[in-house]
This record gives C-alpha cells, sequence and structure tokens, in this order.
C-alpha cells in the first residue's frame, strides 16, 4: 500500500493527515495558524504537524510516496510557490521546495478549491465522476473542476457576472456570482430584508440570535415568514442563474454544492433543480445536483493524492 500526505491550510487551522491510495484517511493532525508570525515560522510547525501524522498511525516512512499542499491564494502551481496570500500574509513563498527538502519526498501546490473538488471526486459526493464542478458557497464562491481525475486550473467561476451593474464585488467588479450566492451575499440581502421590516419575523430571529447568518432567512422561513420565502426563492433564482452558465459551457456530469448555505439539503437542492431544468439549453444532458459530503476531509484528500 502507498500512503501520502495532505495539508489543508486555513486561515484558522492547518490540518494534515496521511492518506491511503484508496483515499481513505489514516492519521490527521491538525495546529492553529497563527497567522500573524513569519510564513517560515508557520512552516516549522506544518513540518511538526506532518511527522506527528506519520506518528499516530503504524506504517513505514519509505511507503510515503508524496505530499500536497492546498492553500488560498494567488499561486504558481508549477514551480510551487505561494504567490500572494493576503489572509496568511505569504509573499512568494516557494513552500513545496522547503517542505520537499524536509521531509524527503516530493511536494505539490494546489489551489484549496481545486483540492478539495478532487476529493469529492475520489472519495466523496461526485466519486467516480468523469466530470464534476463542486462549488462551496461560503465567505466567496469557490469553484473546482475536475475532468477524468484530473483538476481542471484557473476555474475561477465566483466571478462571472450574473447581474450586470449589480452588487459591488470584492473584486472590482459588479454583480459577481460570489456577490449574490455567497453565504455573505445571503447575509447581505438578509440584513436589507430585516433593515426593510424590522418588525418581521426575520428580524426578531436575528434579535433572538444576536447577529445575521446565513441560515437566519431560512429558520424564517420555516417558521412561515412570507417575505423570507420571498428572499430565498431570489436566492435561489441567482444561484440557477449561475448553475446554467456553468452547466450551458461546461457540461459536468454532476455538481456537488458545499458550504454552510448547502446544509440546508433538499430545502435548497428541490427548488434548485427546478429552476435550473426550466433554464438549461435544451439537449443538454441534466447533471446531478448535490450537497458535498466530505466537509474539511476533501480538501486533505484531494491535496494529498492531486499529484498522484
Amino acid at each position: 500500500m502507498k500512503y501520502y500526505i495532505g495539508i489543508d491550510i486555513g486561515g484558522t487551522n492547518i490540518k494534515t493527515g496521511v492518506v491511503d491510495e484508496d483515499g481513505k484517511i489514516i492519521s490527521e493532525h491538525s495546529i492553529p495558524t497563527r497567522a500573524e508570525r513569519p510564513q517560515e515560522e508557520v512552516l516549522k510547525d506544518i513540518i511538526k504537524s506532518v511527522r506527528a501524522s506519520v506518528s499516530g498511525v503504524d506504517i513505514d516512512y519509505s511507503d510515503v510516496v508524496s505530499a500536497g499542499i492546498g492553500t488560498p491564494g494567488f499561486i504558481d502551481v508549477k514551480n510551487g510557490v505561494v504567490i500572494y496570500n493576503n489572509n496568511l500574509g505569504w509573499r512568494n513563498f516557494g513552500v513545496s521546495g522547503e517542505l520537499s527538502r524536509e521531509l524527503g519526498i516530493p511536494v505539490t501546490l494546489e489551489n484549496d478549491a481545486d483540492a478539495a473538488a478532487l476529493g469529492e471526486v475520489i472519495a466523496g459526493s461526485a466519486k467516480g465522476a468523469k466530470s464534476a464542478m463542486i462549488i462551496t458557497l461560503g465567505t466567496g464562491v469557490g469553484t473546482g473542476y475536475v475532468v477524468d481525475g484530473k483538476i481542471v486550473r484557473g476555474c475561477e467561476f465566483g466571478h462571472m457576472v450574473i447581474e450586470f451593474g449589480g452588487r459591488q464585488c470584492t473584486c472590482g467588479r459588479k454583480g459577481c456570482f460570489e456577490s449574490y450566492c455567497s453565504a455573505t451575499g445571503l447575509i447581505n440581502m438578509t440584513k436589507e430584508l430585516i433593515s426593510d421590516n424590522p418588525d418581521g419575523l426575520t428580524a426578531r430571529i436575528a434579535a433572538k440570535e444576536g447577529s445575521v447568518g446565513g441560515r437566519t432567512v431560512f429558520d424564517a422561513s420555516q417558521k412561515g415568514d412570507k417575505e423570507a420565502d420571498e428572499l430565498i426563492d431570489k436566492y435561489i433564482s441567482y444561484l440557477a442563474c449561475g448553475l446554467v452558465n456553468l452547466i450551458n459551457g461546461l457540461q459536468p456530469e454532476i455538481i456537488s454544492l458545499g458550504g454552510g448555505i448547502a446544509k440546508q439539503g433538499t430545502r435548497l437542492i428541490d427548488p434548485l433543480k427546478e429552476k435550473v431544468y426550466t433554464e438549461i439549453y435544451e439537449g443538454i444532458k441534466f447533471p446531478k445536483i448535490v450537497t458535498c459530503t466530505l466537509g474539511y476531509k476533501a480538501g486533505l484528500i484531494g491535496a494529498a493524492l492531486a499529484a498522484r
């Protein structure tokens, strides 16, 4: 049996693990990122965490073939360099080379969304699919596209425009998919609903919780708030618009949705399928639309096996 090391770098925590050739995590370890430190100090902790992961399982280190890193930010995959990562403060950091020298094995670097997409194809919701689009509805909209088990890099579909001249996006454009369909986008629309109706049920739920979250409007809808129903329908319509653009252009076999909003399950997926079905280009095969199943483990598995 061959083994691979996965490293998933987040702004809060860094997870490392040993993954077998079937995509099963057999050992894992987590450390706080403490991103305010110099990048070299963070790397030292990553090395310690990798070694802790390997020591936590009874395998021969000679059976560890390679390691892979999944990280957010702008990266140079070919040379293993993090060119810029705003959340971590990393700039022009040749992390793959540094780690390879310390561990004595090849180390590859991938975008974290791409790694998570590959993980879902290898061992999760899109297992066995020939082409899969993984979309994460979180702080932003992360997209990863995998064809024949290989990552198609550069798929920043979160910044395609679905509403010309629409909401301002952090990327500088207006009307991006991310501006409407991320959890942040839904929260912003929910806050507007509350502002327009400060005595409504959605407002009361938010006040009781002490904040507005991605599930606030869904909770209000479940308790009978008709305005919440309308907002959810609007949100799902935007999401369907983005998905139809991707389906018409790329024709993936499956689309898997992850992130906090996707935890609504059938309350999101069923009406989404209906809207997509009515808009999809005639003759294109309707893809499966499901929710991701691996959570954070997807990034760990995908990073580990990206260079397999």
